[in-house]
């Protein structure tokens, strides 16, 4: 800092606290800062500025929610994190949600070391602990006993796969020879607001359509992918 200056500006604390939201150590923060303006700043003052937004982040993630939400998308995102020195893989558990306004909201984030069903349910035990009643749909990936981790705290909630992971499930099932036509007869089903198009894809290729001839298939835009939660994290 600068001479006979004892504390820092809002300014440069908002600054401080948007680099190390990109990611950036404390030393490089540092030596960022004495870039920009000439002057020092010591890694133990970042991190006193960056333990600022501890209890607003804590506010944050135990703040009450709705009592029901008519689409969740959950999804765990992977990030290498610098820790101790060195980067480490680690899973953030993103729940993304349309409220009864028609608004998208971010219910939470959890960080844990790898992504599994297990941690999947303490993390909606925490949704029914901050007053989620119940959740209308779930969109989610393909993980192995998501849908009855989700069920098992929310009976009544219509789990549905991603799109993009139904296309990379059913895919398997038709011959290498037809999966052109097949994903280009699929686009009109996913892309659709009704079951029309699905019924005419059953029509000409019945015999491949049937992964996806569960309730839901056709259920239109609103909420087919975890896509949504990437392009938040990609913010």
């Amino acid at each position: 800092m600068k001479k006979h200056q004892t504390t820092l500006s809002d300014e440069l604390e908002r600054k401080i606290i948007r680099l190390f939201a990109l990611g950036m150590s404390y030393q490089d923060i540092s030596r960022e800062i004495e870039d920009l303006y000439a002057f020092s700043v010591s890694t133990a003052t970042i991190s006193a500025v960056t333990d600022k937004v501890i209890p607003e982040l804590k506010q944050w993630q135990q703040r009450p929610l709705e009592k029901v939400y008519p689409f969740v998308w959950l999804d765990a995102i992977h990030y290498k994190i610098r820790e101790d020195g060195c980067y480490q893989s680690k899973a953030v558990y993103t729940l993304l949600a349309l409220n009864l306004e028609g608004k998208k909201e971010v219910l939470g984030l959890y960080l844990s070391e790898s992504e599994g069903a297990n941690f999947w349910l303490s993390v909606l035990s925490d949704l029914q602990n901050r007053g989620v009643e119940d959740i209308l749909i779930a969109c989610v990936d393909g993980l192995t006993g998501f849908p009855e981790a989700i069920n098992s705290i929310y009976p009544q909630t219509e789990v549905q796969l991603c799109v993009i992971h139904q296309i990379r499930n059913s895919i398997k099932y038709v011959a290498s020879k037809h999966h052109k036509a097949f994903m280009a007869d699929l686009k009109p089903v996913y892309r659709a607001v009704s079951e029309t198009a699905l019924d005419e894809l059953e029509a000409k290729r019945g015999q491949h359509i049937r992964w996806c001839s569960s309730p839901g298939a056709a259920r239109g835009k609103i909420c087919q992918r975890t896509s949504a939660i990437r392009r938040i994290s990609a913010r």
